[in-house]
């Protein structure tokens, strides 16, 4: 206790005098940050509930209490003395109903939580949109710095505002009268259908919590597959499935983007073999329905083939990998193919081919001699 104590004193004195509510948002988005960008953290579901209340109600509850740092005035005090009562009675009624409104200057509790979300779905796009213009892109660490940095500057505003206002006038939330109120109705039940209802409402909490915690905890296995696949760079440095390279010269290397999505439902160590091969398109007649030998299909033989690489990589689930390769073919002539062979999480063969995985795509080159 001592020990928890001295820590607590360390931090600074405007964070140590944070509201509860306040200081609840901030250590929110910590552990929301954490829990997304952290290693080991980031691949358990925990990330799910956090980054919801994270986009859905963090930044518009920080905004809302930035712009609303005081109580709401209770109905007693918006009504005013008996000689305000006198003199509104001169009034027409809706002047009366205009003074009412004009006096009410802080907002309840379900109105903080209903703006809270309506805020944030409104802010958070706008935050993306602004990322969509600039260097970084709409992606996670991106994403993630600035809805934290937005709520966190909202936060300190929305502090600093509180501190001005008497104690009396500022925002706070009931947490004591909400405990007492809870626990002199669970506890203390005026009858026995009461306490009859109590047990069936905590009963009834704790089997939905429990539906929620399995539901998240252990989501449904979803469609298990991989990808491969080339990209290549355009004039504007953006990366397209197009203009690949197709004319070599023996002995030079283009570049080219190797990509590899993993769906595997879990981690995956990836291996891929690269492959020149010498082809021959023959084509077979084959009988159609009629038994006329008149339909035809080409069949691609395989005349030679050499390794010309293998390289391993480690990618997580729902995760996508890009790698730079240098491609220099060695055989010579037309119609080489080049074949990228995926293996995830297997054995290679000796002497891979296009028969030995699901995952492969491939280059059709042309090789002239130097």
């Amino acid at each position: 206790m001592v020990a928890f104590r001295s820590l607590w004193l360390l931090l600074p004195r405007p964070v140590r005098k944070l509201p509860a509510d306040l200081a609840a948002i901030v250590v929110l988005v910590v552990v929301t940050n954490v829990s997304a960008l952290a290693p080991m953290i980031r691949e358990t579901p925990l990330r799910v509930p956090l980054g919801l209340a994270f986009v859905l109600f963090v930044p518009g509850y920080a905004f809302i209490a930035a712009l609303f740092p005081e109580a709401a005035d209770s109905p007693a005090s918006t009504a005013g003395s008996p000689a305000d009562s006198d003199m509104m009675a001169d009034d027409s009624d809706t002047d009366g109903w205009y003074d009412s409104l004009a006096a009410q200057d802080g907002i309840d509790g379900l109105e903080r939580v209903a703006l809270s979300f309506g805020l944030s779905i409104a802010v958070v796009p706008l935050i993306g949109l602004v990322l969509n213009f600039t260097p970084w892109g709409i992606r996670l660490v991106p994403i993630a710095v600035s809805v934290s940095g937005f709520t966190l500057i909202a936060t300190a505003v929305a502090a600093s505002r509180r501190r001005e206002l008497p104690v009396e006038d500022r925002f706070q939330v009931p947490y004591r009268t909400w405990y007492a109120a809870g626990r002199a109705e669970l506890l203390e039940p005026d009858t026995r259908a009461d306490a009859a209802l109590n047990v069936l409402l905590v009963a009834s909490v704790i089997l939905a919590a429990g539906s929620v915690w399995y539901a998240v905890m252990i989501p449904p296995d979803g469609e298990q597959f991989s990808a491969i696949y080339l990209l290549t760079e355009d004039d504007d440095g953006e990366l397209v499935a197009d203009d690949y390279p197709t004319e070599f010269v023996q002995g030079e290397s283009q570049e080219l983007i190797v990509g590899i999505d993993n769906h595997e439902q879990q981690t995956t160590e990836y291996t891929v073999v690269v492959l020149e091969q010498e082809v021959e398109v023959v084509a077979n007649e084959t009988a159609n329905s009629d038994g006329d030998s008149n339909a035809t299909a080409n069949e691609t033989i395989v005349r030679e083939q050499r390794e010309l690489d293998r390289f391993s990589t480690t990618i997580a689930h729902n995760e996508s990998g890009l790698q730079t390769y240098d491609l220099e073919p060695t055989m010579t002539g037309e119609n080489q193919r080049i074949v990228w062979l995926l293996f995830p999480d297997s054995d290679v063969p000796s002497e891979p081919s296009m028969e030995d995985t699901e995952y492969s795509v491939h280059l059709w080159v042309t090789v002239s001699e130097p």
